[in-house]
């Protein structure tokens, strides 16, 4: 199955202190611990320079794989697309 774009949603994301990858997705109520890393897309040259660059990454958690962004700008991280099928199938 496909991702599924969202609109974008406010996040807590908790970071590794050493690489900064997403450890820990906090989603409203749900607490969705990181399993895998599967993409980072860096987006720095795709916005233009009122909007700020940002950082897109692919997680896979217990429940569905996430596609969470960094905006570096505002600091922010955001939901933009959900796929639930069932990890690993």
């Amino acid at each position: 199955m496909a991702m599924m774009r969202v609109e974008s949603v406010p996040l807590r994301v908790r970071t590794s202190w050493l690489d900064g990858r997403p450890r820990v997705v906090e989603w409203g109520t749900e607490r969705l611990p990181v399993l895998d890393v599967a993409a980072i897309r860096d987006e720095t040259a795709a916005y233009r320079a009122e909007t700020g660059p940002r950082t897109l990454f692919e997680v896979a958690t217990p429940k569905a794989r996430l596609a969470v962004a960094f905006g570096h700008r505002d600091r922010r991280w955001t939901l933009e697309a959900v796929d639930d099928a069932e990890p690993g199938s």
